[in-house]
């Protein structure tokens, strides 16, 4: 039997709508939108509510005790994707650190073999963060397997991924970049560039080549200076590129995340987390791939040093903080969190809008944008 979904507002990819109901098909298909029903539908009343896509992590190294380096099948196909469901995450991609080539293959063959198996939140695809590097900006990343990019490996990681491999970063100085993005963007992946201490000119010549996404802004790049523009200038600069954001408060001030904001504008801004594998757990002690991390004071840092080790943050509280900073509308929020990070790996053909035909999978939010239910193919999956 069709369910039809009341609530006061729907946030469509371009527009909002306000009133009305959302047609749930029996099949678990987002249907249209429709201003009437007949007396006798069945409805889920959410009046006093909005209606959201569900959100779209395309940054996410762990949730839950649970960690993509661990290449556990049953942490990342299990753990961590029901647990996502808790932040309003329906789709992600767990990503990768800097390792041995050894290591990412195993890796990319867990998931490539078992992702359709995800009994939580989608795994649309897979993103290495590394191992790509320089060592100047390499965050909480292993300098020892940081190394020139080679597009053989490459190749061999996505064919144990079977194609799963959507996204992959990349310093533009290193020797050889240029030419590994190009084939890299050829073959259907996009490149993104970060962790890096380049140029203003090798970034552009990074974007030249094909590479699109910026991996979380500010943070691990080269800053901006009035005699040399580095990267940050060079996310503000390229047009029709993806800025990545880590909206904490901690990675990024807020002042900071509204100039970005205005320099690429909205459109161009994909919120995500980076969250780490104590996201929804206790302070304490954690490991961050081979670091040792404590985590408190809602940040992950490094035993050793100090410095930010991902984070913990829930997508769903970065989307509410950007809204709470007065830096983005909700509906520039939303598209933020869900169609933009789809569109920048190019699943937007899966997820991250509601539209007649996609899966089902969406949000409910109170007013305030806090989360009060998640759903998956139609189905209540989680309720605060």
């Amino acid at each position: 039997m069709t369910t039809f979904i009341k609530a006061d507002k729907f946030f469509y990819p371009y527009a909002t709508k306000v009133g009305g109901y959302l047609t749930l098909t029996t099949d678990g298909k987002f249907g249209k939108h429709v201003e009437s029903i007949p007396e006798d539908s069945q409805v889920i009343d959410y009046s006093g509510k909005y209606i959201a896509p569900g959100l779209v992590d395309t940054h996410v190294h762990g949730y839950a005790g649970a960690d993509v380096m661990d290449n556990d099948k049953d942490g990342i196909i299990h753990t961590m994707s029901d647990a996502l469901l808790s932040t309003g995450v329906t789709s992600f991609l767990p990503t990768a650190l800097t390792a041995s080539y050894e290591q990412l293959r195993d890796i990319c063959q867990t998931i490539g073999e078992h992702s359709d198996e995800a009994t939580g939140a989608k795994i649309q695809g897979i993103f290495f963060e590394g191992p790509y590097f320089t060592e100047k900006y390499k965050g909480a990343q292993n300098a020892t397997y940081m190394r020139n990019p080679s597009f053989e490996e490459f190749q061999g990681w996505q064919e144990a991924a079977k194609g799963m491999l959507l996204k992959i970063a990349v310093a533009p100085e290193r020797e050889g970049s240029a030419d590994f993005i190009s084939k890299v963007v050829a073959s259907g992946t996009k490149v993104a560039l970060g962790h890096s201490d380049a140029t203003y000119e090798q970034a552009v010549r990074g974007a030249e080549a094909g590479a699109s996404i910026w991996v979380h802004a500010y943070n691990g790049m080269r800053g901006l200076t009035h005699r040399e523009l580095g990267m940050v200038g060079a996310v503000y600069e390229i047009p029709q590129t993806y800025a990545e954001l880590i909206c904490d408060g901690h990675h990024v001030v807020p002042k900071a995340c509204d100039i970005l904001m205005k320099q690429k504008g909205h459109d161009h801004v994909a919120l995500i987390t980076d969250c780490m594998r104590a996201g929804g757990e206790p302070d304490g002690d954690y490991m961050l791939g081979e670091y040792p991390v404590i985590v408190e004071n809602g940040t992950a840092r490094l035993k050793d040093g100090g410095n930010l080790a991902g984070s913990i943050l829930k997508l769903n509280d970065g989307l509410k903080n950007v809204v709470d900073w007065g830096i983005a509308s909700p509906e520039q929020a939303v598209m933020m969190a869900t169609l933009i990070p789809a569109i920048s790996v190019g699943i937007d053909d899966k997820c991250g809008r509601i539209k007649p035909g996609f899966d089902a999978d969406f949000i409910v939010l109170e007013k305030d944008l806090a989360l009060a239910a998640t759903y998956l193919n139609g189905q209540l999956v989680y309720a605060v």
